[in-house]
């Protein structure tokens, strides 16, 4: 069931579904108990709910003629999608390069991950099965993180308890 609701104290309307103990008001957030709020109509249809409230918005508003114009609240849908500018349009007149943009994320989606130098030590930890410190630091060296810093990483983590040390290979904890 849905239920088209007023509020008593900022006159908002909403669609509430199904029957709740409490529901709360989307503009001044005030909780009232739904058997006390007035409801406008009531109908297993969500859309029949979403289409009176909306026209009983646009009587509000004073547009209630253009909105009985409409076949179906549906279909604004269609005429939003087919106003204004679409984003390439918009970018094109905010004298941005559109072909550079699309290029430049065809690039990003290419590239490979791109971690902090932290972040690549701890990817490496995760991802690897029981690495051994040469293939942490070739996993870093891919992320562009020396094997100096690796080692002292490693060596970090293994003195807070992060990771254990056996027979040369990595194990987190």
């Amino acid at each position: 069931m849905y239920a088209v609701v007023g509020c008593s104290d900022c006159s908002a309307l909403w669609v509430v579904s199904g029957r709740p103990d409490t529901s709360g008001c989307p503009r001044c957030e005030k909780r009232h108990q739904f058997s006390k709020l007035r409801k406008f109509v009531t109908t297993e249809d969500e859309d029949h709910a979403r289409e009176v409230r909306a026209s009983m918005l646009a009587n509000r508003a004073g547009h209630g003629d253009a909105f009985a114009e409409v076949e179906d609240f549906t279909t604004l849908e269609d005429f939003v999608e087919d106003t204004g500018m679409t984003d390439d349009e918009f970018m094109a007149q905010s004298g941005v390069d559109t072909d550079e943009v699309a290029a430049a994320g065809e690039r990003a989606e290419q590239s490979t991950r791109s971690l902090g130098k932290r972040a690549a030590v701890e990817t490496a930890l995760r991802e690897l099965d029981q690495p051994t410190e040469d293939e942490v630091k070739a996993f870093a060296a891919e992320h562009g993180v020396e094997g100096e810093y690796v080692e002292r990483a490693l060596s970090k983590f293994e003195r807070a308890g992060e990771v254990s040390k056996s027979g040369g290979r990595y194990r987190r904890l």
